[in-house]
């Protein structure tokens, strides 16, 4: 299987646009496409995983802790971390979640 990120980046004029890239029992990889001003607000996931900024500027709080999202930035997550992310231009990101 072969996609084109770039191409399938997508901003909504507000809030958030994902698209699975991915979704099988053991992996989930999605593309999160985030309107400049949108935030996401405290959460967790039962799955550990990492996040790849692919374009933008934003932060991402981790346990506390912010992290700029700019292009290139990886993020690593174990499971049921509290993060939330806000997104200071529009900003795309992987998301991707172990099943396991």
């Amino acid at each position: 299987m072969e996609k084109q990120i770039n191409e399938l980046i997508e901003y909504p004029e507000k809030g958030v646009l994902s698209k699975d890239i991915v979704k099988n029992n053991k992996l989930n990889i999605t593309l999160f496409c985030m309107a400049k001003g949108t935030d996401i607000s405290e959460h967790t996931s039962t799955k550990q995983g990492f996040v790849y900024v692919i374009e933008g500027d934003g932060i991402f709080n981790l346990e506390g802790k912010d992290i700029a999202m700019s292009p290139g930035v990886f993020i690593y997550m174990e499971e049921n971390a509290v993060h939330s992310l806000k997104a200071n231009e529009n900003t795309s990101f992987i998301l991707v979640l172990t099943n396991g």
